[in-house]
C-alpha cells in the first residue's frame, strides 16, 4: 500500500462500553488486508487508514457491525443539521439520566429496608423484590443487552461482568424467596460490611442487585458527562466559524450567503464585532483583530490592508473588506481541528499496553469468579457466602478505569492546548517532552521577528533627521530589497508621504542611486559612496564599526557631495524572546541558538535574550546535521523553527516545535505547533504536555492499583458486592475527573518563570 494511495477515515462508533470493546473492534479492522485502525473508547471513533483501491469503506462498516457495534461514514454522520446533531449527541446521556433517576428512586428504599433491621416489617422482602426487579431489568437493560450481543459474538466485556453479577444476585434471591425459606413473613436480615461466612441459604441479595446497578449507572452517567466535557474544547473550536457572510458583488453591492457557498477569491465584508468568515487578505480598511480563541494571544492584533486574517477571529474595530484565500477544509481553523482530532485519536504505547490487558482481563475474571465460588464451596463454607464472594469478584474487576485512563487525559490535554494555541500532534509527543534536555532555536523568525527594522540614524553635523529620512526613504522605497523596505517603512511612518524619485538605478550588491527633490543621492555600502568621492569621516567610521560589532547592518547615505547619514538596520529580537528563554531554562532545558547568520550577529542576539551556546554560519541544508551532532553527544534535542529550511531539522529532532506563523512545511514536520508565533508558547506547550503525561501515568497507577488491591479482597470473601459496585463506579469517575483537572491549565505568559 503506497502512501499516496492511502485514504483516512474517522468512523463514529456506537455501542462501545469499555476499552475491551474498542480493543475488539480494532483487532477486527486490522485483520483486513491493507487496513490500519486505531479505535479510541473515549472519543468513540475509529481512525482507519486504508487503500481505497482494494478496500471499500462499506466493508469497514460491515466489519464493525460483525463485531457487534454500529459505525457510520463521516459524511453520513455529519449530514444532520446542527440541532439534530446536538439532539443525537445528547440521547445517550439523556437515556442514562432517565434510567439513573428511576433506579435511584427505587434503590434508596430498597437499600434502607435491606440494611436497617428496624425497618424490616413482616414480608418486607417481597416489597424488596418488587423494588429491585425493575432496577435490574429496566435500568440495567443496557448492560444485559450488551452482554447478550457479546455472547452472540463469542466475547465478553465489562458489561458481561455487570450483567452476570446483578442477574446472579437477583436469581439467587428469587430462588431463596420461593424455595429456601427467605420468603417467610418473619425473616430478618442484618447489615454486613464484611460477608458472613456462616450466612444461611435464606439470605437474599436484592439490595446488591439493585444498588450495584444504580451505582454503575451513576458511574457511567457521570463518565459520559465528563467525556463530553473533555471534548468540549474541540467542539467549541469547531463552532467558532461564522455561519453566514456578506459577500461583495462586482457592482459593490452586498448579499448575505451561507458560509458553505463562499469560494476562494470572493470579497466579503467584516463589520466591527463580527467573525472573519474564512482565511483571507485584507484589501480595504484597518482594525484590531482578536485571535485569542485560535492563538491564545490575550490582546487583539492590529491589521491593515495587505495583512492576512484567519477565519473565526473577531473584528474588534473598523470595517474590513477581505478577499478569501482559503475556504472549507483548507482554513487554519479546519487544519487546527484536524490536528487536534488526530492527536486525540492516537494512542500512546502505555495505552496500547492497557488495551491489551483489558482485552484478556474479562475472561480471566470470569474464570477467577468461578474458581472463587468453587474454592469456598469446597472449603465447606456456606453457599450464600461462596456465591456472594464470586459476585463481588465479578463486579469489582470491571476494567473501566483502565480503558479511560489515557484517552480522557489526552482528550482534555490536547483540547486545552488548542484553546491556548498549542497544538500537540499525538500521544507519542508527550513522552518526548519528558526526556528532552536541550532546546535548539532557529534565530530568524523564531527568536527574532524575521523582519528588518530601522534601529538607529547617525547624522553628520547640521543634517536634519526628518529631512534625511524623507530623502533616503524616498529612494529606498523604489527598491524591493528587504533592507530598503525597512528604511522606507520607518521613514514613511515618521515623515508621512515620500517625494518621487528621478533617475533611479540599482547597483547590484552595492546600493541604489537617484535624484530626490533635486538632490543626487547615493545609498548603500560605504564602498559605493567612496566611488562618488563621499568617504565616511572618523566619527561615522567609528559608528559603523560599533554597529557591525553588534551584528547589525549599516547603510550609508550621501548627497550634495558628502556622506550625510548612517542608517542602522537589524532583524529585531521579539520582545518576548528573553522571557521565553528564561522559562525554558526553568524547565531544565539548555537553550542553543542556531542560525546561518555570521557569528557576530548571532552572538549579539544570543546575549540579548540570555543564550550561552551559539551555532552560527550554518547553511540551511546543514541544520539537521547540527541536530544529529548534538544527539550524537548524548543530548535529547528539541528544535524550534519556522521556515522551510527548518523542516529537516524539526523532523530530525527528538521533539519538533513549529512557530505557527511560519510555513506549512515546518508545521507539518513538527510535533508541536505554537499557533500564535509567541516563543513563550514553547515553554507552555512543554509544560502542558508534561502535565498531561503525568495525569495519564497517575490515572493508570490508580486504575491498576484499584484492581490489584481489591480483587484479592473480593476473592478472600471480605468485600460485600454492594461496596464492590460503589468502588467500581468510583474508579471510573475518579479517572475521568482527574483528567478534567487539565482544563484548569493556564499559560504562564504573564507570570514569573517557575520550574515545572
Amino acid at each position: 500500500m503506497t502512501e499516496h494511495a492511502t485514504e483516512r477515515l474517522e468512523l463514529p462508533v456506537q455501542g462501545m462500553t469499555c476499552a475491551s470493546c474498542a480493543n475488539r473492534i480494532e483487532r477486527k479492522l486490522n485483520k483486513l488486508d491493507g487496513v490500519q485502525a486505531t479505535v479510541n473508547y473515549a472519543t468513540e471513533k475509529a481512525a482507519v487508514s486504508f487503500d481505497p483501491a482494494t478496500v471499500d469503506p462499506q466493508l469497514l462498516l460491515e466489519t464493525v457491525e460483525a463485531a457487534g457495534y454500529h459505525a457510520t461514514l463521516p459524511a453520513a454522520a455529519g449530514a444532520a443539521t446542527g440541532a439534530e446533531a446536538q439532539a443525537e449527541d445528547g440521547d445517550p446521556t439523556r437515556a442514562l439520566r432517565q434510567r439513573l433517576i428511576g433506579s435511584t428512586l427505587l434503590s434508596i428504599p430498597l437499600l434502607l429496608i435491606s440494611m436497617i433491621p428496624p425497618l424490616q416489617f413482616d414480608s418486607w422482602q417481597w416489597l424488596a423484590l418488587q423494588l429491585a426487579t425493575p432496577v435490574v431489568f429496566w435500568a440495567g437493560w443496557p448492560f444485559h443487552r450488551a452482554a447478550w450481543q457479546n455472547l452472540r459474538h463469542g466475547t465478553a466485556t465489562m458489561d458481561t461482568l455487570i450483567s452476570l453479577g446483578t442477574l446472579a444476585a437477583w436469581v439467587w434471591s428469587v430462588v431463596a424467596l420461593f424455595f429456601l425459606g427467605a420468603g417467610d413473613p418473619g425473616m430478618r436480615m442484618p447489615f454486613e460490611v464484611v460477608l458472613d461466612r456462616g450466612a444461611s441459604t435464606d439470605h437474599i441479595y436484592l439490595e446488591a442487585a439493585g444498588v450495584v446497578t444504580t451505582l454503575i449507572l451513576a458511574g457511567r452517567y457521570f463518565e459520559a458527562r465528563a467525556k463530553r466535557r473533555a471534548g468540549a474544547a474541540l467542539r467549541a473550536l469547531l463552532e467558532l466559524g461564522a455561519k453566514d457572510v456578506a459577500v461583495l458583488d462586482a457592482d459593490g453591492g452586498e448579499r448575505r450567503i451561507p458560509i458553505e457557498q463562499l469560494q476562494a477569491g470572493d470579497r466579503f465584508v467584516v463589520r466591527p464585532g463580527e467573525r472573519v468568515a474564512t482565511d483571507g487578505v485584507i484589501e480595504e480598511g484597518s482594525s484590531a483583530v482578536d485571535q485569542s480563541l485560535l492563538t491564545g494571544e490575550s490582546l487583539p492584533v492590529e491589521k491593515r490592508a495587505g495583512d492576512e486574517v484567519v477565519g473565526a477571529s473577531v473584528n474588534a474595530g473598523g470595517r474590513l473588506v477581505v478577499r478569501a484565500t482559503k475556504v472549507g477544509a483548507d482554513t487554519a481553523l479546519a487544519q487546527i481541528a484536524r490536528l487536534v482530532e488526530d492527536a486525540q485519536t492516537g494512542k500512546a504505547q502505555v495505552q496500547r499496553l492497557a488495551d491489551r490487558i483489558s482485552g484478556i482481563f474479562v475472561p480471566i475474571v470470569l474464570v477467577l469468579a468461578v474458581a472463587t465460588l468453587g474454592f469456598w464451596l469446597g472449603a465447606g463454607d456456606g453457599a450464600a457466602f461462596s456465591f456472594s464472594a464470586a459476585v463481588a469478584v465479578l463486579i469489582i474487576a470491571c476494567p473501566c478505569a483502565l480503558g479511560l485512563a489515557t484517552p480522557t487525559a489526552l482528550l482534555v490535554g490536547t483540547g486545552r492546548g488548542a484553546q491556548l494555541g498549542l497544538l500537540i500532534k499525538g500521544p507519542e509527543v508527550l513522552e518526548s517532552t519528558r526526556r528532552i534536555d536541550t532546546i535548539v532555536l532557529d534565530k530568524t523568525g523564531t527568536v527574532t521577528s524575521g523582519r528588518m527594522d530601522l534601529q538607529q540614524v547617525v547624522l553628520a553635523p547640521g543634517v536634519d533627521r526628518l529631512e534625511a529620512l524623507r530623502l533616503v526613504g524616498a529612494l529606498e522605497d523604489a527598491s524591493e530589497h528587504p533592507i530598503a523596505q525597512a528604511i522606507a517603512r520607518a521613514a514613511g511612518a515618521e515623515v508621512g508621504a515620500l517625494p518621487p524619485v528621478e533617475g533611479f538605478a540599482n547597483r547590484e550588491g552595492l546600493g541604489v542611486e537617484g535624484v530626490v527633490d533635486g538632490h543626487a543621492l547615493v545609498v548603500g555600502r560605504p564602498a559605493l559612496l567612496a566611488e562618488w568621492a563621499m568617504p565616511l569621516d572618523d566619527e561615522q567610521q567609528r559608528a559603523l564599526t560599533a554597529a557591525q560589532a553588534e551584528g547589525r547592518t549599516v547603510i550609508a547615505a550621501g548627497w550634495d557631495g558628502a556622506a550625510r547619514a548612517l542608517l542602522v538596520v537589524a532583524d529585531t529580537v521579539k520582545p518576548t524572546s528573553a522571557e521565553a528563554i528564561a522559562r525554558l531554562r526553568a524547565l531544565g532545558l539548555r537553550p542553543v541558538l542556531l542560525t546561518g547568520d555570521n557569528r557576530a550577529t548571532a552572538e549579539a542576539v544570543a546575549a540579548e535574550v540570555g543564550i550561552d551556546e551559539v551555532i552560527a554560519d550554518v547553511l540551511p541544508a546543514d541544520k539537521d546535521a547540527e541536530i544529529a551532532r548534538l544527539q550524537d553527544e548524548g543530548r535529547v534535542v528539541a528544535m524550534v523553527g519556522d521556515g522551510v529550511n527548518d523542516a529537516p531539522a524539526l523532523a530530525r529532532a527528538d521533539l519538533g516545535l513549529a512557530i505557527g506563523t511560519g510555513t506549512d512545511v515546518a508545521i507539518e514536520a513538527s510535533d508541536l505547533t505554537l499557533v500564535s508565533g509567541d516563543l513563550r508558547g514553547a515553554a507552555d506547550a512543554i509544560r502542558l504536555a508534561r502535565r498531561t503525561l503525568r495525569t495519564i501515568k497517575g490515572n493508570l497507577f490508580w486504575a491498576f492499583a484499584y484492581n490489584v488491591i481489591l480483587i484479592p479482597v473480593a476473592v478472600a470473601g471480605l468485600l460485600n458486592p454492594l461496596f464492590a459496585g460503589a468502588a467500581m463506579a468510583f474508579s471510573s469517575v475518579f479517572v475521568v475527573s482527574n483528567s478534567l483537572r487539565l482544563r484548569s491549565f493556564r499559560a504562564q505568559r504573564d507570570a514569573v518563570p517557575t520550574a515545572s
